[in-house]
């Protein structure tokens, strides 16, 4: 945030930064409103961990009042900082063409390019921009042990509720409370799935923008049941909006219905077996998977969530 633009030798006007779109690209997209819906994805894939408070709210005291409270700090600290830090690489891009070019010194990787130029331009070498990459990885390792945190207490919770199989193993904790099972689980389908991206990044991308998209329908479906069929009895808890509960509700169930639209459009043209957005047929599918097992089977046997009181 600080680093970066105070090294750089050239950096771009706040004109170019807030106003400048980049129609001049290789994806094939000219049109402004479209390059600026599209910038907002990227947004909604940084402040999806917030629920990551939500899961472990079972391991926190005072849940129903400090869970809430995380996510919205959660939303809260990363709306603040992501916003300063993309505007601090903003201003340190001058040249967007060769930033995403595969012949400069990061083979196309336009961040990665960024930071190295930053340096190298400052001081002949860009030793720094290295170091000021490996911050970055260390942040996205950690960002990889929350979501294996949180998704491993989802696997157990669902284990714990009988609604998966080999659930007698998943829900088992050792020593130290912690559902070891589910953890090694959730790595080993973390690793899996990052594998794929070896061999083909259209596979690879569609897992991604389902677990996006999933997860958003997931915490759309409670709000949407709580301002309909919820409305007149729902009991609220010690920490809720009050009367303007149903209407921020609303908002949140058609900023979902938005979103999810949106990660369902073309990011590149003309549309071929390549640039296809499998997104939609992703999230399409594996609805018809749920919904069919929980018609065939799943109906017959789950009885809803185990109350540990």
């Amino acid at each position: 945030m600080i680093v970066i633009p105070s090294v750089a030798t050239e950096r771009a006007s706040a004109k170019f930064v807030f106003t400048h779109f980049n129609t001049e690209n290789s994806d094939g997209i000219s049109s402004r409103p479209y390059i600026f819906l599209l910038g907002l994805l990227m947004s909604q894939y940084t402040l999806t961990g917030f629920d990551a408070s939500a899961h472990m709210t079972e391991e926190t005291r005072d849940a129903d009042r400090n869970g809430p409270k995380g996510i919205i700090s959660a939303v809260g600290i990363s709306i603040v900082v992501g916003w300063v830090y993309i505007l601090g690489i903003t201003f340190a891009v001058t040249d967007i063409r060769y930033l995403l070019s595969e012949d400069n010194d990061a083979g196309g990787y336009a961040i990665a390019e960024v930071f190295y130029l930053a340096f190298k331009k400052r001081y002949g070498h860009g030793t720094g921009g290295i170091i000021c990459l490996v911050i970055v990885a260390v942040a996205i390792f950690f960002c990889g042990m929350s979501s294996v945190t949180s998704n491993s207490r989802m696997v157990y919770a669902f284990s714990r509720d009988g609604a998966m199989p080999l659930s007698s193993l998943w829900h088992k904790v050792n020593e130290q409370e912690v559902p070891i099972y589910a953890v090694w689980l959730s790595v080993f389908i973390s690793f899996c799935m990052a594998l794929t991206s070896l061999g083909s990044i259209v596979a690879f991308e569609a897992m991604v923008s389902i677990a996006t998209i999933g997860l958003y329908i997931a915490y759309a479906l409670p709000i949407f049941f709580r301002v309909t069929l919820a409305q007149n009895h729902f009991v609220p808890g010690p920490f809720n909006l009050g009367r303007y509960g149903v209407t921020v509700g609303w908002i949140a169930v058609l900023w979902v219905l938005t979103i999810s639209i949106l990660f369902s459009l073309p990011v590149s043209y003309p549309i071929t077996i390549e640039t296809l957005n499998y997104t939609p047929v992703a999230v399409g599918c594996l609805l018809v998977l749920v919904v069919s097992y929980w018609i065939i089977s799943g109906r017959r046997w789950f009885k809803g969530p185990i109350t540990n009181i």
